[in-house]
C-alpha cells in the first residue's frame, strides 16, 4: 500500500528529553516532538523530520556532533541503544544502531561526541550508571566504567571541545574528569562533593570546567580540583565584576541556597547562565579571571500577544548558541521556545532585554480536543494548561490564543468559524471568534460536557453532560432534545452529513443512533464479547463505523453488523474517517496513527505510522480531505497531508477571510487611526522643519570648511615653495661635504695599510717563537706522564697484597658471627614468648587506663576546640607572615642550589681541562692563564657561597625571635581569654543592673501616664463643676431652688473621707507585709549567689557542672526578676493610693470654699430683701 499520510508540520514541544534543543546551522534548530525530531527553519517556517524506530516509546536525548553532520537519538522502551542519522543524506537519513549486550540499563540519560566526532559518549540509567565510550563508526565498545549508585543520578556528560581524551560527567553528588588512556576510562582526581547537586556544566578553558549547582552556585575546576568558586549574590547588582574567590582544600562547603542554575552555556566573550525562573544572565570575562554582568534577558511575560496570559515562572532547561554566535536559544519546562539575536543584544544600550518566540507557542500540557471548520483554515484545540489555542493550518500560525481559569474540556468550531463552543465543569459558553480575542457570548447550564459538537449546517449543536445528550439551536437557544439512554458517560457523539441523525458512544461500550426530529432512539449496538472503543458516520451517512477491543472495525447499519475488518492488535482510542470515504484513520494508546483504505481493504493495505509519543486523544479531517490533525496526550499537534495513489494533494477548496470584531474595538481602531495620522502629519511637519535647519546649518559647514581649505592651500603652495629652494641649497652643500669626506676616507685607507703591514710582520716572528716552546712542552709532558704510568703500576700491586690479606681476616669473622647468631635466636625465641604474655597483661591494664584518660581528655578536647577555633583565627596572620620568610628563604636556597650547581660544573670542566690539556696543540701559556682565571672564579664562587651560608644563618637568627614572639602572642591570647571571662562576669551583672533599672522605668512612666490621666480627669470635674455653680448663680433671687442645686452639687462632688482613710491606712499594711517578704527572700539569695560565683571559679574546666551551675543561676534570676516586678506594683499601689488621698482632699477644700461664698452671698441677698421691705413699709 502506497502512503496515505505524509508529516506536514508539528506543533510541540518533549521537555523530558535531555538536550531537547539542538542548533544545525544559523537558521535551523533540532528539537524532539513525541516520538520524531524535527528540523525547523525559524526564519522560513519550514519544517523535515526524522522518524524514530518502531518500538521507540518516546525520545529519551539527544546529541550533535561538532562538524553539524551526524545526530544520535537514544528512545525509550526497550534495551539502551543508540541510533546515529547523517543529516547530510537528504535520500532516507543513513542510520547506524549501536548496542551491546555487555551495557545494562533500561534508557541512555544523555551523550556527547567528542570533537572530532569519531567518539560518542554515553550515559546508561540506573541501577548500574554504566559510562560507555562507543567507536560509533565501527560500532565497537572502547572503555565502560560505572559512575554512581541509584541514589546520585548523572544529569550531563561532556568531551573537552580541545582535547578528544577528557571527559567530565556531572551529577547529584558527582563530579568527576575522566581521561581516556590505553583503552580505559580513567580518574584524574576526586574533589570532594558527595553534598554538591550539579544540574549542568560547561568548558570554558582547555583545562577548566564550569559547574552550577541546584544551590545557585558556580564552581569552576581546573584540572579536576576546585580552583574558583563565583559568588552569584554579587552578580545580581548590575555592572559590577563578579568576586571569585580562591579555595585551597578540595572540600565545598555549603553556601547559602540561592536558586537552581539550570542551565549553562560558554561563547566567545564569556558565558550565559539562567540566574532563576524568566531569567537568563550575559557574563563578560575581563582581566584576572573577573567576569562582569553585563546583560539581563527575561522569557516575555505573554506567550502571544497582548491578549496571552501571563506565563511567570518558567524555568529555563535547555540553553544553546548557534554556531556564528548569532542567536541564542532556549527551552522551558513548559514547552516553549525561545530566542534572541545577539548582536541586537549588543547594539542595545539597555540592560534588559526580552526574549522572542523562536517558533511557535505550544500547548503545555496534554490536548483533549481538537474541532475543524469548514468556512476557514483554522483549528481549535484544547488543553489541561487551562487554554484554548486557533490555528491555521495553511499558514502554521497561532491566530487565537485565549487561558481561562477553570479546565477546558471539550471544544467545537462552528462551520463558519466565527463561533466556538467551549465545554467547563460548570457550564457550556457560546463564544464568538474574534480577530484577537475570543469573547463569551452565552453560557449554558451544562455541566461536565466532555463532548460537544456543532451540526454540520451550523443550526444545531450538540453537548454530552454524563449520560445525557442536549441539543439547543444556535437561532434562539433553546433546548430542542435531551437524549437519555446511556447508563454511563458518553465519549462520543458525531453528526451525519445530513443532521438527520446522530451517533453517540457510551463509556460502557454501546453505540446508539438517534433522530434529531423527533428526540427517539433509531438503533442501537452493544455486543457481550467486546465493547466499542470510537466511532463515526461512513461518507455516505447510511453506515457507522466503530472500532471495538476485540481488534475489529465494524460497519454498522440499523443496530446490524454488516461487515468486519480485522485490525493490528492494538488498543485503538479515536478514529476518523476522510469525507471521500476511501480511508479510515485510527489512533493507538502507544501514539501511533493506522490507515487502511475502505470500503474493501485487504491485510497489506494497513499502515502504521509512529509519530505521538502517548496515546492519541483526538483526530480530525479538515472538510477538503487535504489535512488530518491529530492530537494526544504528549501536549503535541500534528498536521498531516493526506495523498492519493498518485502522491498528490487533493485539490483545495476557497476560503472566507471574515472574521468578527467588536463596534467598540472599531471606534477605538478608528480614532487610534486618526490620532497615527495627525501625528504622522505633525512628524512630518517637524522633520521638515528639523531638515531645513540642518540643511542651513550643513550650508554654512561647508562654506566655513571651503574657506578654511582655500587658506590652507595657499599657505602649502608657499611652505613648499620654500622647501624646495631649501632642498636645493642643502643638496650642494652635501655634495661639497661628500667630496671632503672620500678624500679623507682615501687617505685614511692608505695609513692602515701601512700601519697593519707592520704588525703582520711582527705577529708572525711572535707565532713562530710560540710554536717551537710548545714543542719543547709537548716532550716534558711526554716523559712525565711515562713516570707517572711506572708509579701507578706498582701502588697497584701493594694495594692488591693487602685486600688479599684483610679478605680472610673478613671470612674468619663471618663464621663467627654466624655461630653466634643461632645461639642468640634461640635466646631471643624463648624472650619474646614470655614477653608476648607480659604485653597482654600490660594491654589490659593500659586499656583501662586509657579508657579513662579518653573521657577526660574528650572533655577537655570539647574546651580545646572552641579555644583552637579562636586560636587559628588569630594565628591564620602570623601563618601568612611565615610562610612569606619561608617563600624568601625558599628562594635563596633554590639561587643557591644554582650556584652550588655552577661550581660543580665548573669543576666538572676543571678535570675536563686537565684531561685535554695532553691531546691538545695549544700554547701553555694560554692553559695557565685559563686555569687561573678559573681558580679566580672558583674563589669567588666560594666567597658567594660563604656569603649565602652567611646569610642563612641570619635568616635563622631572625626566625627565631619570630618564634619568641609567637609564643608571646599564644601566651597574650591566654591571658586575653582570662580577660574575656571576666568581662563576660561584669557583663552578666550589667544585664542585670539594666534589667532592674528598664523595670524602673516602665513602672515610672506607667505611673507618669496614670497622673497625666487623673489631672485631665480633674480638670474636667472642675470644668462640670464651675458650670454648674454658674446655673446656681441663677438661682440667687429663688433661695429654696437655690438650696436644691447646692445640695445636687454637694451630693455629686463632695466624697467621703473615712472610706479613703481606712483604704489608705490598708494599703500601707498590705505594702508593708509584702516588703518584708521580699527583702527576707532578697536576703537569703545573696548568699546563694556569692557561693554560685565561688563554685564557678572552682568548677571553670568541667562542662557539666557549667551547665548545671547556669541552670540555678537562671533560676535565681528568674525569681529575682520576679520578686521586683512584685515590688515595683506594689510601689505603684501605695502611690495610687496617695494621690488618691491627696485628690480627695484636694476636692473636699474646693467644695467647702463653694459652699462658704454660696451662704455668704445668700446672707447678703436677704439683708437687701429686708432692707426694701423696710423701705417700702
Amino acid at each position: 500500500m502506497a502512503n496515505v499520510l505524509a508529516q506536514s508540520f508539528l506543533f510541540g514541544l518533549q521537555t523530558d528529553a535531555s538536550n531537547n534543543l539542538l542548533f544545525y546551522d544559523d537558521q535551523t534548530i533540532i528539537f524532539p516532538c513525541g516520538k520524531t525530531c524535527v528540523c525547523h527553519n525559524f526564519v522560513h517556517q519550514r519544517q523535515t523530520f526524522i522518524s524514530a524506530s518502531e518500538k521507540s516509546q518516546g525520545i529519551r536525548a539527544m546529541a550533535l556532533s561538532p562538524n553539524r553532520r551526524f545526530l544520535a537519538v537514544s528512545e525509550r522502551g526497550y534495551q539502551a541503544a543508540i541510533t546515529v542519522f547523517d543529516l547530510q543524506d537528504d535520500k532516507g537519513r543513513k542510520r547506524k544502531l549501536l548496542s551491546s549486550e555487555d551495557i545494562v540499563g533500561e534508557e541512555i540519560v544523555c551523550m556527547a561526541f567528542s570533537p572530532n566526532s569519531k567518539y560518542l559518549l554515553a550515559q546508561t540509567s540506573g541501577p548500574e550508571w554504566m559510562l560507555v565510550l562507543w567507536l560509533w563508526e565501527k560500532q565497537n565498545v572502547a572503555s565502560t566504567k560505572k559512575m554512581t549508585n541509584s541514589n546520585n543520578p548523572v544529569n550531563q556528560v561532556s568531551f573537552n571541545p580541545y582535547n578528544n581524551t577528557h571527559v567530565c560527567v556531572t551529577g547529584s553528588g558527582v563530579f568527576q574528569v575522566l581521561c581516556y588512556s590505553e583503552g580505559t576510562l580513567r580518574q584524574t582526581s576526586s574533589p570532594k562533593v558527595e553534598s554538591m547537586d550539579f544540574v549542568c556544566h560547561a568548558w570554558i578553558a582547555e583545562d577548566q570546567v564550569m559547574t552550577a549547582t541546584s544551590t545557585g552556585r558556580l564552581l569552576v575546576f581546573q584540572n579536576g580540583d576546585l580552583h574558583w568558586e563565583m559568588d552569584m549574590a554579587a552578580l545580581e547588582v548590575p555592572d559590577r565584576q563578579v568576586e571569585m574567590k580562591k579555595t585551597r582544600g578540595r572540600d565545598v562547603n555549603q553556601g547559602p541556597a540561592l536558586f537552581p542554575i539550570t542551565a549553562l552555556v560558554k561563547y566567545s566573550k564569556g558565558f550565559a547562565c539562567s540566574t532563576g525562573p524568566d531569567a537568563v544572565c550575559l557574563y563578560e570575562k575581563t582581566a584576572k579571571n573577573t567576569y562582569r554582568k553585563s546583560k539581563e534577558i527575561l522569557i516575555p511575560r505573554h506567550r502571544y500577544g497582548g491578549n496571552a496570559p501571563s506565563v511567570d515562572g518558567q524555568q529555563i532547561t535547555r540553553m544553546c548558541m548557534s554556531p556564528s554566535e548569532q542567536t541564542l536559544a532556549v527551552s522551558t519546562d513548559r514547552g516553549q521556545l525561545y530566542g534572541i539575536n545577539m548582536s541586537s543584544v549588543l547594539m542595545n544600550k539597555d540592560r534588559r532585554l526580552h526574549f522572542e518566540v523562536l517558533s511557535l507557542p505550544f500547548h503545555s500540557k496534554s490536548i483533549t480536543d481538537v474541532s475543524v471548520c469548514t468556512w476557514k483554515p483554522i483549528v481549535a484545540t484544547s488543553s489541561l494548561d487551562h487554554s484554548v489555542c486557533i490555528w491555521n493550518y495553511e499558514t502554521k500560525i497561532l491566530e487565537v490564543f485565549k487561558e481561562f481559569q477553570e479546565q477546558p474540556y471539550s471544544v467545537a468550531l462552528h462551520p463558519t468559524g466565527l463561533f466556538i463552543l467551549v465545554g467547563f465543569s460548570d457550564k457550556l459558553q457560546l463564544m464568538g471568534l474574534h480577530m484577537d480575542d475570543i469573547c463569551t457570548l452565552k453560557d449554558f447550564t451544562i455541566q461536565n460536557c466532555k463532548e460537544c459538537s456543532f451540526s454540520h449546517g451550523g443550526h444545531l449543536f450538540a453537548a454530552a453532560s454524563g449520560n445525557v445528550i442536549h441539543i439547543y439551536s444556535l437561532t434562539s437557544f433553546q433546548n430542542i432534545h435531551n437524549l437519555k439512554g446511556h447508563n454511563g458517560k458518553i465519549c462520543d457523539v458525531k453528526w451525519s452529513k445530513d443532521d438527520s441523525r446522530l451517533v453517540s458512544r457510551g463509556i460502557d461500550g454501546v453505540v446508539y443512533e438517534w433522530s434529531t426530529q423527533t428526540g427517539k432512539r433509531e438503533s442501537n449496538s452493544a455486543l457481550k464479547s467486546c465493547s466499542y472503543t470510537s466511532v463515526a458516520f461512513s461518507s455516505d451517512g447510511r453506515s457507522v463505523l466503530a472500532l471495538s477491543t476485540d481488534h475489529t472495525l465494524k460497519e454498522l447499519q440499523a443496530g446490524q453488523i454488516l461487515r468486519q475488518v480485522p485490525v493490528d492488535n492494538l488498543s485503538y482510542t479515536t478514529m476518523a474517517v476522510s469525507h471521500s470515504g476511501n480511508v479510515v484513520f485510527t489512533g493507538t494508546d502507544t501514539g501511533n496513527i493506522g490507515t487502511v483504505k475502505f470500503p474493501s481493504p485487504r491485510e497489506k493495505e494497513w499502515m502504521i505510522y509512529h509519530v505521538h509519543g502517548g496515546p492519541v486523544t483526538k483526530m480530525v479531517v479538515t472538510c477538503d480531505d487535504q489535512f488530518l490533525l491529530t492530537v494526544s496526550e504528549d501536549n503535541c499537534l500534528v498536521l498531516w497531508r493526506i495523498l492519493n495513489d498518485d502522491d498528490c494533494g487533493l485539490k483545495a477548496n476557497k476560503h472566507i477571510e471574515e472574521t468578527l470584531i467588536n463596534k467598540a474595538c472599531l471606534e477605538d481602531k478608528s480614532q487610534k487611526m486618526l490620532e497615527l495620522k495627525l501625528r504622522l502629519q505633525e512628524i512630518e511637519m517637524e522633520n521638515e522643519y528639523e531638515l531645513r535647519l540642518r540643511e542651513m546649518k550643513y550650508n554654512e559647514k561647508m562654506r566655513e570648511s571651503h574657506d578654511k581649505f582655500t587658506k590652507q592651500t595657499e599657505t602649502l603652495e608657499k611652505a613648499q615653495q620654500e622647501m624646495t629652494a631649501s632642498l636645493e641649497k642643502q643638496e650642494v652643500v652635501h655634495q661639497q661635504r661628500c667630496e671632503e669626506l672620500i678624500a679623507k676616507h682615501v687617505k685614511e685607507v692608505e695609513a692602515l695599510e701601512s700601519s697593519y703591514s707592520h704588525k703582520l710582520i711582527v705577529e708572525h716572528e711572535k707565532y713562530q717563537d710560540v710554536q717551537n716552546k710548545c714543542e719543547k712542552m709537548q716532550l716534558d709532558f711526554s716523559e712525565q706522564l711515562k713516570n707517572a704510568a711506572e708509579s701507578k703500576a706498582r701502588e697497584v700491586a701493594k694495594l692488591s697484597q693487602l685486600h688479599e690479606v684483610q679478605l680472610q681476616e673478613k671470612t674468619q669473622l663471618l663464621v663467627k658471627c654466624q655461630r653466634d647468631k643461632e645461639r642468640q635466636s634461640l635466646k631471643f625465641k624463648r624472650i619474646i614468648e614470655q614477653s608476648e604474655e607480659d604485653e597482654v597483661k600490660q594491654i589490659h591494664d593500659i586499656q583501662i587506663k586509657y579508657e579513662r584518660k579518653l573521657l577526660t581528655e574528650q572533655e577537655n578536647n570539647k574546651e580545646l576546640q572552641e579555644e583552637a577555633s579562636i586560636m587559628k583565627q588569630k594565628l591564620s596572620s602570623l601563618q601568612r607572615q611565615i610562610d612569606d620568610r619561608q617563600t624568601d628563604i625558599g628562594v635563596l636556597k633554590q639561587e643557591r642550589q644554582k650556584l652550588l650547581g655552577l661550581i660543580r660544573s665548573l669543576e666538572d670542566d676543571i678535570k675536563d681541562l686537565k684531561w685535554q690539556n695532553c691531546g691538545q696543540k695549544k700554547t701553555n701559556e694560554d692553559k695557565d692563564k685559563t686555569i687561573f682565571d678559573l681558580q679566580k672564579k672558583h674563589q669567588e664562587l666560594e666567597k658567594l657561597k660563604f656569603l649565602l651560608d652567611f646569610q642563612l644563618s641570619e635568616l635563622k637568627k631572625q626566625i627565631e625571635p619570630q618564634r619568641e614572639s609567637i609564643n608571646e602572642k599564644k601566651e597574650r591570647i591566654q591571658q586575653l581569654e582570662e580577660e574575656v571571662v571576666r568581662i563576660d562576669k561584669d557583663n552578666s551583672q550589667t544585664k542585670m543592673t539594666i534589667s532592674e533599672l528598664k523595670l524602673k522605668l516602665k513602672t515610672r512612666s506607667k505611673a507618669m501616664q496614670q497622673e497625666m490621666q487623673h489631672v485631665s480627669s480633674l480638670q474636667t470635674h472642675l470644668h462640670r463643676l464651675q458650670a454648674d455653680l454658674q446655673e446656681c448663680v441663677g438661682f440667687i433671687q429663688e433661695p429654696s431652688k437655690l438650696k436644691k442645686s447646692v445640695k445636687m452639687i454637694c451630693a455629686r462632688y463632695v466624697l467621703h473621707t473615712e472610706g479613703v482613710d481606712k483604704s489608705q491606712s490598708d494599703v500601707c499594711k498590705t505594702f508593708t507585709c509584702k516588703r518584708e517578704v521580699v527583702e527576707k527572700t532578697a536576703q537569703g539569695l545573696k548568699p546563694r549567689l556569692s557561693k554560685s560565683a565561688n563554685d564557678e571559679d572552682h568548677h571553670k574546666n568541667k562542662s557539666s557542672n557549667d551547665e548545671d551551675h547556669h541552670k540555678i543561676y537562671n533560676k535565681i534570676m528568674k525569681e529575682n526578676v520576679k520578686l521586683i516586678a512584685e515590688v515595683n506594683e506594689l510601689r505603684r499601689e501605695l502611690c495610687q493610693a496617695r494621690r488618691q488621698v491627696k485628690d480627695y482632699k484636694t476636692q473636699l477644700d474646693v467644695f467647702k470654699r463653694s459652699i462658704n461664698s454660696v451662704s455668704t452671698q445668700e446672707g447678703h441677698h436677704i439683708s437687701r430683701n429686708e432692707r426694701l421691705s423696710h423701705s417700702l413699709t
